[in-house]
């Protein structure tokens, strides 16, 4: 999840959040790439490629696809362009450029497809982002826009603290014109901007006593991600220092609940360009 304007990210940029999105990218990767085909494409434009995780499985996934990938902050295009450079295959197949992802500075029908993964949830205006996304693509490409939806998310035991802290994460984000429902809203923002044979699909991750140790790793992702806002939520007070504990305990204990039940869903489309 990546920044694309001037207000506060939530999660920061220090070297762990950096470590945190490639793993998360790496737990993620087989839900949002189970029915992703690219393979046709040559040239992709990945908007919010951030630490270049997504990038790398662009790469890895597609190995005749160049990717061109677009970020407002410096520190992580920085980060991208150290990791895939170590990356085997991913030499001379991508190219990184700060830039802003509502104001993109490629010519006309430049690339043959899209990619966007949870970074409309940090723009101020998503639909301009689209727009934009949908100038520089060629008339029969595909946008592929992976999106939050908080308000799915469900665990078990009830955790009070967590449910604070969540709540809290969520107004943060809304109130610094980011938007942590926004993947319902992707039919009709596609729509609204143009886009045709526009497509949507509910990916839901849930896990109970049937896969524990799944369940198990699902949970101490999800608390990763919760926690990486901690000190921005105080710092703002958002939170308190004893809720964001008490959070940290309560979903140590629920990690460790042999009967503990993790549900969260979140939206992907697709959608063809056409004039």
């Amino acid at each position: 999840m990546s920044k694309t304007s001037d207000f506060p990210y939530l999660h920061g940029f220090s070297e762990t959040e950096q470590q945190r999105l490639r793993t998360q990218a790496e737990f993620a990767e087989y839900s949002i790439f189970q029915n992703i085909d690219f393979s046709q494409a040559r040239n992709i434009i990945e908007v919010g490629c951030g630490v270049g995780a997504q990038t790398e499985i662009l790469l890895r996934r597609f190995p005749k696809t160049k990717v061109t990938g677009v970020d407002l902050n410096k520190r992580q295009l920085e980060a991208a362009q150290k990791f895939l450079d170590s990356c085997p295959g991913a030499q001379g197949r991508f190219e990184l450029h700060e830039m802003s992802a509502d104001s993109l500075s490629f010519e006309p029908a430049t690339f043959d497809g899209a990619y966007l993964c949870w970074i409309l949830e940090h723009v101020p205006n998503p639909a301009q982002v689209l727009s934009e996304v949908r100038r520089v693509l060629r008339p029969g490409s595909e946008i592929v826009v992976t999106e939050v939806m908080n308000s799915s998310f469900f665990l078990d035991p009830y955790s009070p603290n967590v449910w604070k802290y969540w709540m809290a994460f969520n107004d943060y984000q809304y109130d610094k014109a980011g938007d942590p429902f926004i993947g319902a809203k992707l039919g009709n923002l596609l729509t609204q901007v143009g886009y045709h044979q526009v497509k949507t699909e509910v990916k839901t991750w849930h896990f109970d006593n049937r896969r524990p140790s799944v369940r198990k790793q699902a949970i101490h992702f999800w608390s990763s991600l919760l926690l990486s806002a901690a000190d921005q939520l105080v710092a703002e007070n958002y939170v308190d220092q004893e809720v964001v504990n008490k959070a940290k305990e309560e979903l140590n204990s629920v990690a460790n609940d042999p009967n503990a039940v993790f549900l969260y869903s979140f939206m992907q489309a697709k959608a063809q360009v056409y004039y």
